[in-house]
């Protein structure tokens, strides 16, 4: 008899929503965008202090890709480029806000590793 594995996204039909939304560097982006609006590159750097220019650049083509961010390029001197999160990235905020919602628990997941690693510092 043969045994048959189902794709991940039959098994858990959120994962595929997972690995776009939250991937390491999207959440942040789409977060600031839908925050404090159409942001240059410069700003949206400024405020994600810890992503590289490269990484940042990649990001927001995959997103402008994805269709969750909007590219802007205006043709002045000196060209100006500003990016904004779409209506499909702005339909994530309801999820944005669960999730900030359920962030105090944070503190409990702390205190559930911290119990945890002391019993394994008890075991033989």
């Amino acid at each position: 008899m043969t045994e048959t594995t189902a794709s991940p996204e039959l098994a858990c039909p959120i994962a595929p929503v997972v690995d776009l939304v939250f991937s390491r560097w999207t959440t942040p982006i789409l977060w600031t965008l839908n925050e404090y609006g159409r942001q240059r590159f410069v700003e949206l750097s400024r405020r994600i202090t810890t992503i590289t220019p490269k990484v940042l650049t990649q990001r927001l083509r995959q997103l402008e890709r994805d269709g969750l961010v909007v590219r802007t390029y205006h043709a002045e001197v000196p060209p100006r480029v500003e990016y904004e999160i779409s209506d499909l990235g702005r339909s994530l905020a309801p999820l944005f806000a669960t999730l900030a919602e359920w962030s105090p628990n944070l503190e409990k997941v702390e205190q559930a590793r911290a119990e945890y690693d002391a019993q394994q510092k008890k075991r033989p």
